[in-house]
């Protein structure tokens, strides 16, 4: 198994979620409904937010992003995962392969959970500073951001799977899990590794634990805010416009610090892997829905997205021409 680790042909297979023949079509519809409901929830919002120019805002520029990250993050673990249910465990995954995926799966998870913070920061810019929103909330700011958001999450994943791709592994390499997920990978290594665990939990701080904490440093200053407003119809916009954004915070994070929070010596498979169901296959059709649901403007802008697309333009009745008699131009004789 050492001379296989060393010449790049170490393979894992997936822990089936069951290897009944009758259970098993029914966990691949339904795991492939939840994926394309994904896809067809995040391509909406990312459709009306880049087609409907009342929604070019950093607000929804932001939540374009959202989207687009959210389709690459199910795309990175929907596909592998619906093989593995159809193959009952038999499927095979390179060494190369499972750090791909882990590596996007660090970059796309941890720029998702920066963007969070940065979503926070514009809903306090907007409620705190109404009048300066316009002058801090720039287009070059949210570039910026953004980029940001996606670097941070590249410079957290490029060393972590660089460190685990060069375990040595023997022995049944079983991944007790549905996708090639750091705890799980760890455990099959045949050496010490707490410094591996050291890393993951340094990395899951930065880019899960400092974000939270932001988020909720940012709602503070909102909530004090609105609690000293006037109007009853201001509080009401206010709350309405955070509602949605805090919902999708909430089931981000809650199972990002059940999985990654946590001490490794108390870290359960079976609990690992429905945590991640949650998050994976859930989250990413939960959050287009508590957006547009809660959110009247994105509702509103679906609305006319949808119309003007089924919108068919009705076909022209052409009636039998009668037969005029052409008279010739005695000019052109």
């Amino acid at each position: 198994m050492e001379e296989e680790n060393q010449t790049g042909v170490v393979q894992f297979h997936f822990h089936p979620f069951s290897t009944d023949p009758a259970v098993v079509p029914l966990l691949f519809v339904a795991f492939l409904l939840l994926y394309l409901g994904s896809l067809v929830g995040n391509m909406t919002i990312g459709l009306t937010v880049w087609r409907d120019h009342s929604l070019h805002t950093p607000m929804y520029f932001f939540l374009f992003v959202l989207a687009v990250l959210e389709i690459g993050y199910s795309t990175n673990i929907a596909p592998l995962t619906l093989a593995g249910i159809l193959s009952m465990g038999r499927m095979l995954i390179s060494l190369p392969g499972c750090g791909a995926q882990m590596f996007l799966f660090i970059l796309l998870g941890g720029s998702d959970c920066v963007l969070l913070a940065v979503m926070a920061y514009d809903r306090y810019v907007a409620i705190c500073h109404p009048l300066h929103y316009n002058l801090i909330m720039s287009w070059e700011l949210c570039g910026q951001m953004t980029l940001g958001s996606l670097g941070l999450g590249f410079l957290l994943s490029l060393p972590l799977t660089i460190l685990i791709c060069h375990l040595p592994f023997c022995g049944h390499n079983e991944i007790h899990h549905f996708f090639c997920d750091m705890p799980a990978v760890m455990r099959l290594a045949c050496t010490d590794t707490r410094l591996h665990e050291a890393a993951l939990y340094v990395i899951s701080v930065v880019a899960v634990a400092v974000p939270f904490l932001l988020i909720c440093l940012s709602y503070g200053c909102i909530v004090a805010t609105i609690l000293r407003m006037n109007s009853a119809e201001g509080k009401r916009r206010a709350f309405s416009t955070c509602s949605s954004h805090l919902i999708v915070v909430l089931l981000q994070y809650g199972c990002c610090s059940l999985i990654y929070l946590r001490p490794s010596s108390s870290y359960s498979p079976e609990e690992g892997r429905a945590v991640s169901v949650v998050y994976t296959f859930f989250s990413p059709v939960l959050n287009p829905l508590i957006y547009s649901i809660r959110n009247q403007e994105v509702t509103d802008a679906i609305r006319r997205l949808m119309a003007r697309m089924c919108w068919v333009r009705k076909p022209e009745i052409f009636l039998p021409r009668k037969n005029i008699p052409q008279t010739r131009n005695k000019g052109m004789m």
